[in-house]
């Protein structure tokens, strides 16, 4: 009788449990290969997912966004995860802050979501190296990235090591919300095809996820992205936006694994952005046309990006053509926009009105009446800046410099992010004026001096790495090369981007050289605070104000940094890095300042640009309530 009345009170108990608090020996998450459809406990289950990355957004914000995108209709979000975040240094780990990936979990399962996880290790998503490490090319050898080369499966296995069992407790299987795992990303578009590679990371992921959760890859809409990009036993889904058909991509991937249901895992509303062009657009229109399509078909999506955020500091990537590393470079924006149904600073769009009233009207289980209000924008006014110290001036040498014979990259000098300043000394050379200043392979943007008067640049952009110079035969000169790393590629087959000069520096037949190379990583701006204003400073230098928002103000609202006047430069505001600006180049001009990042009055905020090349007269600065993101091209 004892253990009757057991059984039954666990019975009773199993049974009035929601269905996303099954026993967890019973929650799976898989594919009917033969009905082409998703079981999620045994129940046919279909998902809408956005994109959202945490990397991109600060922390406080995690919750806005995401029940943004709930309310538009979605029951699920999908991420990556950052290895050059987590890891910034061999063996140093950083899960705090904006990098806290199991709270962002939790707030996912917390608001009753779904996620979709994808680890990598290489994610592309227009980072900085596609989120590897910049410390990996000092480890492993040429053209071993993403291959069955043991010193990068090491230190994949390491990494994965610290990331995977912080996220098999959110496994579906194990009671968490994480449904899908992928394995690697569109790995059909890269050269090493390299099968072996393929298998060993596979196993790598079942040796954590199991059961749990299920496998899968995704690859572009074309057979040649199949045949190198899926692998076996793991479930291979598509990529595409609006201009291509649908039913023949889902024909693409059911041919491949011989039924399954449809899967569009990066459905693009927007798309990225460079410098020096204009910044793309998706009509909305068109944007529901497919999702409609999709619709019909039963397929499950995710919006690439719902909410794009943020390149924060000097995170953003770049791409390039496909047959030469340095022809056709062209940096990705601090702005991660991407005309995304919400906007940079999360703001909702007609495109997001649209997405959900598309789903309302399919009667899709995820919809809901709730809508979000918009965020107020704050503009703050004009600021002025004063000028603090120039480069060239040895205060701001934080590092040692590294002298050697040849010019060395960025890497070689165990540096990341930012500048290095390369010097040597022309001695009394007689050369028929004008010569010529040849530097083999710029990575990125080289100024060029003498004397510590410009007198030049040499662009990626432009492949140009020769320039006319008038040099004084009669007595010694410096020459200063200032390069400037302007995101690492992110996509193809040219990734390993190390930074700073790559080759020789040669003056008409003669190589120069030895070198002195001093970097600024700008890793942060604290030594900056014993430094005082002085009257004027030679550019490249740094300039700062402070200042207290207006006494109305006392919840801090967002705003963006109107660089319109600035030629092109870093931003710091209480230390935090805002990114790149370009205004001369376009299309962004703002840079979009959360409230987070500022500090209510009557407290004081510090900002701090450094300026490369030309600073407005009166060095003032505006904060403003309007983003402008498709400003004048300059190329």
């Amino acid at each position: 009788m004892h253990w009757i009345g057991v059984y039954c009170f666990l019975s009773l108990f199993i049974y009035v449990l929601p269905d996303n608090h099954n026993p967890i020996n019973k929650r799976t998450f898989i594919v009917d290969y033969e009905k082409n459809e998703f079981l999620k406990d045994g129940e046919v289950f279909r998902y809408i997912s956005g994109d959202l990355h945490y990397f991109r957004i600060p922390k406080l914000y995690w919750k806005d966004r995401i029940q943004k995108i709930k309310a538009a209709g979605l029951n699920a979000i999908t991420t990556y995860v950052e290895w050059s975040l987590h890891e910034p240094f061999p063996g140093i780990y950083n899960f705090e802050g904006m990098a806290d990936l199991e709270y962002f979990i939790k707030l996912i399962q917390d608001e009753g979501m779904y996620l979709l996880l994808r680890p990598g290790p290489y994610i592309c998503a227009e980072r900085d190296f596609g989120g590897f490490p910049y410390w990996i090319l000092n480890v492993t050898p040429k053209r071993s990235l993403r291959t069955n080369d043991s010193s990068f499966k090491k230190y994949v296995s390491k990494w994965f090591s610290v990331l995977m069992p912080k996220v098999q407790p959110y496994l579906y299987g194990n009671g968490g919300n994480i449904i899908m795992v992928q394995v690697e990303n569109e790995y059909g578009s890269y050269y090493a095809c390299d099968s072996d590679y393929k298998l060993w990371l596979r196993d790598l992921f079942k040796g954590y996820v199991e059961n749990k959760a299920l496998l899968y890859t995704v690859d572009m809409c074309q057979q040649s992205s199949f045949d190198c990009g899926s692998i076996p036993e793991v479930y291979a889904t598509v990529d595409f936006g609006i201009s291509k058909n649908a039913s023949e991509c889902f024909n693409l991937m059911k041919k491949f694994q011989k039924g399954g249901p449809p899967v569009n895992s990066e459905f693009y509303p927007g798309w990225l952005a460079h410098w020096q062009e204009p910044h793309p657009k998706v009509n909305s229109s068109d944007v529901v046309r497919q999702m409609k399509s999709m619709l019909s078909m039963n397929a499950s999506f995710s919006f690439y990006m719902f909410h794009g955020g943020t390149n924060f500091g000097f995170t953003s990537g770049a791409n390039t053509n496909d047959t030469n590393e340095n022809i056709g470079y062209i940096p990705q924006l601090t702005s991660y926009d991407y005309d995304a149904p919400l906007t940079e600073a999360g703001d909702l769009t007609e495109k997001y009105f649209k997405i959900k009233q598309t789903l309302d009207n399919a009667k899709y289980s995820g919809t809901n009446d709730t809508l979000p209000t918009q965020m107020l924008k704050a503009a703050y006014g004009v600021y002025y800046l004063q000028p603090l110290v120039s480069i060239f001036e040895t205060v701001t040498h934080r590092i040692e410099p590294v002298s050697s014979v040849a010019p060395i990259t960025f890497e070689d000098m165990d540096i990341n992010t930012g500048f290095v300043m390369y010097e040597t000394i022309l001695l009394n050379n007689k050369f028929q004026n004008p010569v010529n200043l040849t530097v083999n392979s710029v990575r990125d943007r080289a100024i060029i001096y003498l004397d510590q008067v410009q007198v030049g640049t040499m662009n990626r952009l432009k492949a140009n790495t020769t320039i006319l110079l008038n040099i004084n035969n009669n007595s010694a000169q410096k020459l200063s090369i200032l390069i400037e790393n302007q995101g690492r590629i992110n996509y193809g087959d040219f990734m390993e981007d190390r930074k700073g000069i790559l080759g020789d520096v040669i003056l008409e037949n003669t190589k120069l050289g030895p070198w002195k190379m001093i970097a600024h990583p700008l890793n942060e701006t604290s030594w900056l605070s014993s430094i005082k204003p002085v009257e004027n400073v030679q550019v490249p230098a740094f300039y700062k104000t402070q200042f207290s928002l207006p006494e109305n103000y006392t919840n801090t609202l967002d705003t963006y940094l109107d660089t319109s006047g600035w030629t092109k430069g870093v931003v710091f505001l209480n230390d935090k890095n805002l990114g790149r600006y370009w205004p001369l180049a376009g299309p962004q001009v703002t840079l979009y300042v959360p409230a987070t990042f500022l500090k209510p009055p009557p407290n004081i905020n510090t900002l701090v640009m450094f300026e490369l090349e030309n600073a407005p007269q009166d060095l003032a600065i505006k904060f403003v309530d309007k983003p402008i993101l498709n400003g004048p091209i300059q190329i």
